[in-house]
């Protein structure tokens, strides 16, 4: 499959974006075949360039969301620079930026401005808090809307401290809603030849994530608890721990219950009336719960899941991250990839996770060293020669 078949095709992204949620959409988008030239501040770039551990000098946390992308130094303080970013808007179809609000129209680049001389211009804007509402100054960081969006509160056992996620989820979930957000204004300029702002606020993306547990409170009006593994509207729903090893357990309706009640060898549950409607487990789940870690004590966790499988019971073994890494399943869907870098020599790292099959994308491009597209870029897009390149290098505008 040639790129010309990727979705995104002919689409050219200009990323002023850093750190995690919009280096993460702008991938997203570059994975599907858009042109994505990513915007770094001369000597310095994004601020994960710094951050360890390094491989061949580049750090790991950089490349594993900069993939498919160009990389251009550019001083946006300086007038010069500012002109040759103007430059550059005008030939590009959509602009990302995760800045502070306020900070891009100070600098004369906020979406009012650019629309006026652009308006097939798609402008993608992620904060932390989103641009109105009175929060809407807080800088944004993941740890910090994992907490006030409500997640930290439901994550942890009941006896313990409120957890945060252990990836960091508000950044990457406002990261694919940026992505979803920069693809439907597209759709929808085919049919309004017009572009249009999207704004992705992390708290929303996040509070969003809430569901079933805001439903709970909306219905009820108590808040819901921390419940460590287990589930609040669904048992045996959790983490068990089998003779060797912890497993999940995952039993959503009353034929489920059956068949795992066969595989346990106590069919007799099934039947049971503290234990025979999904209400009635959930009531009893202090009765039931301590009886299933008993039962499933007794043998080995591959003893179980092998039972499970066979009769079709949702279970699974909880795997480390090199398991999952190394997984022979992730390799055959083409989930882990390995792509040649100028710096590092080989990057491998997770593939793209949506899989159209007329149309794919695909990792392309390995992740960017600083600057490493810069007089390529400037020269087919801004008409810059050699040796205005080489003027703008020595004063520190590239």
């Amino acid at each position: 499959m040639s790129r010309a078949d990727q979705p995104l095709v002919g689409v050219r992204v200009l990323d002023l974006t850093r750190v995690l949620a919009g280096p993460f959409c702008s991938m997203m988008l570059g994975d599907m075949g858009a042109e994505v030239i990513k915007i770094e501040e001369p000597g310095k770039g994004d601020d994960t360039r710094s951050w360890p551990p390094f491989a061949g000098g580049e750090s790991t946390y950089f490349m594993s969301v900069n993939r498919n992308k160009k990389s251009v130094t550019l001083n946006l303080k300086a007038p010069e620079g500012q002109a040759i970013l103007r430059t550059l808007v005008g030939k590009s179809d959509v602009l990302v930026e995760n800045f502070r609000p306020g900070t891009m129209d100070k600098l004369g680049f906020g979406y009012r401005a650019l629309a006026r001389r652009h308006p097939r211009l798609v402008y993608c804007s992620i904060s932390g808090f989103g641009e109105s509402g009175p929060e809407a100054h807080r800088a944004g960081y993941d740890l910090v809307v994992q907490a006030e969006s409500g997640i930290m509160d439901i994550t942890g056992f009941s006896d313990g401290p409120p957890v945060k996620v252990g990836t960091s989820i508000a950044d990457l979930v406002a990261g694919m809603s940026a992505a979803h957000g920069v693809t439907l204004a597209l759709l929808a300029r085919t049919r309004t030849r017009r572009g249009q702002k999207v704004e992705i606020s992390m708290l929303d993306a996040m509070a969003a994530l809430l569901t079933y547990q805001a439903g709970i409170y909306f219905g009820t009006g108590q808040r819901p608890a921390r419940r460590g593994n287990a589930h609040p509207s669904i048992v045996p729903y959790e983490v068990f721990k089998a003779a060797d090893a912890y497993l999940t357990l995952g039993v959503a309706n009353n034929a489920l219950w059956a068949k795992c009640c066969a595989a346990l060898d106590r069919p007799e549950l099934a039947t049971d009336p503290r234990f025979d409607t999904e209400a009635r487990r959930v009531t009893n789940r202090d009765v039931l719960i301590p009886l299933l870690n008993e039962i499933l004590g007794a043998r080995t966790a591959e003893e179980w899941l092998k039972r499970f499988e066979s009769a079709g019971v949702p279970a699974g073994r909880i795997k480390s991250v090199p398991e999952v890494c190394e997984s022979p399943h992730l390799k055959a869907r083409a989930m882990i990839v390995t792509l040649p870098h100028p710096q590092a020599g080989r990057v491998t790292a997770l593939g793209v996770p949506i899989r159209l099959h007329a149309t794919p994308g695909r990792a392309r491009l390995a992740p960017p060293v600083l600057g490493q597209h810069t007089d390529a870029v400037l020269r087919m897009l801004a008409g810059l020669t050699r040796a205005e390149l080489a003027r703008l290098r020595g004063r520190g505008i590239i």
